[in-house]
This record gives C-alpha cells, sequence and structure tokens, in this order.
C-alpha cells in the first residue's frame, strides 16, 4: 500500500507537462484538484490509492493533475527575497556557506544611504555575521569580495536552481514529472 501524506496535495502541470514551478513545488490541496477536475480545469495524470467519498460518488484523490490551458510565465521573475536567496542558492555572497532562510538576509552591495537602489544587480544574500561585519561600506571598502556579482536571473535559472532543493515530501507518482529533462538510463 502506498503511502499518502495526510493533506495528500496534487502535484499541478503545466499543459506540457512541466511543472508550474519547482521551488516552491506546485502543490494544490486535494480539495483545490477535486475542484478544479470537476470544473474541467485539468486533466487527473495520476491518483493516490485513497479514495474519497460522498452521498453519491466514490473517487480517487489525483496526486498530478495538468492544465488543459497552457499558462505562460512572465518574462521576468519577481524580486523577492525569496527569489534573491533561490538564485544565490541560499548561500551568503560573502563568506560563501550556505544557510536556512531563517539565517539569511539580503544586504545592498551598494548600501542604499550611498545611493544603491534595491534592484537584482545590487541586492545578494548575506549571513548576518556578514552582513554586520560589512555595515554601512561597500564590498570593496569593507575587504569582503562578492563570490558571484549579481544580476536578474531569468525563469529558467531559478527553476533549474530550484531543482537542486527539493522539497522534503516527493509523492513516487511525482518523481516522473520532476526530473523529466535528466538524462535518461539507456537500458
Amino acid at each position: 500500500m502506498e503511502t499518502v501524506p495526510p493533506h495528500a496535495p496534487a502535484l499541478v502541470l503545466n499543459a506540457d507537462y512541466r511543472p508550474l514551478s519547482y521551488f516552491p513545488l506546485s502543490l494544490v490541496p486535494w480539495q483545490d484538484a477535486i475542484k478544479a477536475v470537476f470544473l474541467d480545469r485539468v486533466n487527473v495524470v495520476c491518483e493516490y490509492d485513497r479514495v474519497i467519498h460522498s452521498p453519491s460518488l466514490e473517487l480517487r484523490l489525483p496526486s498530478v493533475i495538468s492544465l488543459k490551458e497552457f499558462v505562460k510565465t512572465a518574462r521576468t521573475p519577481a524580486f523577492t527575497r525569496f527569489n534573491v536567496f533561490l538564485r544565490d542558492r541560499f548561500t551568503c555572497q560573502y563568506c560563501g556557506r550556505r544557510f536556512p532562510t531563517h539565517d539569511l538576509t539580503f544586504d545592498h552591495v551598494v548600501p542604499r544611504s550611498w545611493g544603491g537602489r534595491t534592484t537584482w544587480s545590487n541586492v545578494v544574500t548575506a549571513c548576518s555575521a556578514c552582513n554586520l561585519r560589512k555595515a554601512n561600506r561597500t564590498p570593496r571598502a569593507a575587504s569582503m569580495p562578492l563570490k558571484t556579482p549579481p544580476q536578474a536571473p531569468t525563469h529558467q535559472a531559478l527553476q533549474n536552481t530550484g531543482r537542486a532543493f527539493p522539497p522534503n515530501y516527493l509523492h513516487e507518482s511525482w518523481r516522473d514529472y520532476l526530473y523529466w529533462d535528466t538524462e535518461l538510463d539507456p537500458w
């Protein structure tokens, strides 16, 4: 018998069978998946063994659904704190160490007090210790060179980076759709 998480989320694929997002993974609660099925907005690709009942219907919970209509992604990713962390691979751009999200801050390369702006090209991920050490100086003035110069990422770059950070739970029915572009075993 398969293991189904209590909340039984469904992986949402675009019409081309790629996940809408890898990080965070495009999941919806089973209730939303059922509603989308009844509204004829999605196709059920895979199902859990778990069944739900109504007075007149018995239905297996969808584990993977695909949209019937292709959703085009925005040309540029949203400039958010999380996307900055993802672009920088949750790694401090000064000391090079990886940290959990709650231990990270973002730092203005050119401090705002010096006219630095809050943009992709002027904000980097920093641990608290490095951010305090750099203070209100440029990396050069603080003798703290950047590991990688900041730049605006593409959606593709963020998706590729997100694949390196799988969530804590991956149902086995999702695996064929999450890493479908990896090299196939010739046997």
